[in-house]
C-alpha cells in the first residue's frame, strides 16, 4: 500500500532511495540495499521535525521504513516452492525496515514516542502508521508464520525480545487505542512466549556475542516484559537462567571490545541484565569482580567509543549501535549502584561520551544504519531501560 502522510520531508525520500557507493560494502550487502524500482517511487510526506528534538528525527526514520518493503533481508527457511514469497506475504505486519526484527523495534519506537510525546507533531502519522500494521488479519498472518514447523529459532532471542518490549510498552498505557492494539497483538505474544519458555530450559550456556544472538540483551528485555505483564513463571525462569549463567563471571575482558561488528557490548549488557536480577548490595559486589576496570576517579575517557569508518557498510555501521547501547547500559548500571559508590561518576561520564558520539552519528543518509539505529537512540534518550519494570530498585 502506498500512502501520503502530512507535510513533505524530502530529505527522507532521498536518504532511503539506497544510494550507497557500490564499492563500499560487501557484495551481498550492496545487493540487499539496492532499491527496488517500485519502492524508489514511494513519496513519503511527513511532518517536519522540531529543531533540536532527537525523538522527532528518530520517529521520521521509523515512519520512513516500517512500510518500506524493499530492500529486505529475510531470515526465512524454504521448505518448498510454496515458501518462496515476498516479505509482505510472509510477514503481513512486520515486513518493512529491511528485516523482521528492525521492523518490530521500529514499531516499538513509534509506540514509545506516542506514549512519551503524545502532543508532538508526529502523533497523527504514527497512529495512522501503526493502525495499518496492527490489524487482526496481519497478526494472524504473523502467528501462522512463527508457529509453523521448522521455525523454532526464528528471530530468537533478539527479534522476539523486541516484540515483547513492544507489548510491554502497550501494556503500560491506559490509552484506549493503545489498549486495543495491545489486545490485537496478544495472539502473537502468546505464541512467542510459548516458544521462548520451551527454549530456555534447553539453553545450557549463555550466548556471549555482541550481535543479535546475545542472550543477555534478550533476557533483559524479556525480563522487563515478564514483570510488566505479571508473568511470574517467565520471570522466575529468566532470573534462574541469568543467575546460573553469570553469577560466577569475573574479569570480563573489556579490552577485547568492541568486536568489528558489535552493536551490543557483551560486558555491559551482561551487567545491565544482572542489575535487574540481583539486590543492590549483591550487584555492587558482583560488579567489582566482573568489571574491576571501572575507575573511581570520575573520569570519562577510560573507554573509547566505537569508530565507524564507512556508515554505508551494513556491518561496520553496527559500531554506531554499540555506542548507544553502551550508553544506556552504563547509565542503568550506575543507577543500580548505591548512592555513595565511587564508580558512578565514571560510568555516567563515559555514558555521556558514548551518547553524544552515538546520537551524532545517526543520519537518514544511509539506510544501512537509519533503518534500525533510531530505535537504539530512542531506547536511550527516553530512558526506556531505567523506567517501568527496568527501573533500578
Amino acid at each position: 500500500m502506498r500512502r501520503a502522510l502530512g507535510i513533505a520531508a524530502a530529505m527522507l525520500l532521498v536518504s532511503c532511495s539506497g544510494e550507497a557507493p557500490e564499492e563500499a560494502a560487501p557484495v551481498e550487502e550492496r545487493a540487499a540495499m539496492a532499491p527496488a524500482a517500485d519502492e524508489a517511487e514511494v513519496v513519503l510526506n511527513l511532518p517536519a521535525p522540531r529543531e533540536g528534538v532527537t525523538e522527532d528525527r528518530m520517529a521520521l526514520l521509523a515512519l520512513t521504513c516500517v512500510h518500506k518493503q524493499y530492500p529486505n533481508k529475510i531470515s526465512h527457511v524454504l521448505s518448498s516452492d510454496a515458501d518462496a514469497k515476498t516479505p509482505k506475504e510472509l510477514f503481513p505486519a512486520f515486513y518493512g525496515c529491511f528485516d523482521w526484527h528492525s521492523s518490530v523495534h521500529g514499531h516499538w519506537l513509534l509506540t514509545r514516542i506516542l506514549k512519551t510525546d503524545p502532543e508532538g507533531p508526529m502523533t497523527d502519522v504514527i497512529i495512522e502508521s501503526l493502525s495499518e500494521s496492527f490489524t487482526p488479519e496481519n497478526i494472524t498472518g504473523e502467528v501462522a508464520y512463527v508457529s509453523a514447523d521448522g521455525r523454532a529459532s526464528f528471530e530468537r532471542p533478539y527479534g522476539l525480545a523486541w516484540f515483547l518490549q513492544l507489548v510491554a510498552e502497550l501494556e503500560e498505557s491506559d490509552d484506549p487505542q493503545l489498549r486495543e492494539w495491545r489486545e490485537t497483538l496478544r495472539p502473537l505474544e502468546e505464541a512467542i512466549v510459548v516458544k521462548v519458555k520451551a527454549w530456555l530450559p534447553n539453553l545450557v550456556y549463555p550466548i556471549r556475542l555482541g550481535t543479535h544472538n546475545q542472550s543477555a540483551f534478550g533476557f533483559a528485555l524479556m525480563l522487563d516484559y515478564a514483570r510488566t505483564v505479571g508473568d511470574e513463571e517467565f520471570e522466575a525462569l529468566l532470573v534462574q537462567k541469568s543467575r546460573a549463567f553469570h553469577l560466577g563471571d569475573i574479569n570480563c575482558p573489556l579490552a577485547y571490545e568492541p568486536s568489528g561488528e558489535d552493536f551490543l557490548s557483551p560486558c555491559f549488557q551482561e551487567a545491565d541484565l544482572m542489575r535487574r536480577v540481583l539486590p543492590q548490595d549483591e550487584f555492587a559486589e558482583w560488579l567489582s569482580s566482573f568489571l574491576p576496570q571501572i575507575p573511581v576517579d570520575g573520569s570519562g575517557d577510560w573507554l573509547e567509543p566505537g569508530i565507524v569508518t564507512d556508515a554505508s557498510d551494513g556491518k561496520l555501521v553496527h559500531l554506531d549501535g554499540v555506542n548507544l547501547s553502551r550508553a544506556w547500559a552504563m547509565t542503568g548500571i550506575a543507577k543500580a549502584l548505591p548512592e555513595d559508590d565511587p564508580r558512578k561518576d565514571a560510568l555516567y561520564a563515559s555514558a555521556e561520551l558514548h551518547r553524544e558520539t552515538g546520537i551524532a552519528s545517526i543520519s537518514s543518509e544511509n539506510y544501512e544504519g537509519s533503518h534500525w539505529l533510531g530505535s537504539f537512540a530512542t531506547y536511550l534518550t527516553t530512558a526506556r531501560g531505567i523506567t517501568g519494570a527496568g527501573a533500578p530498585k
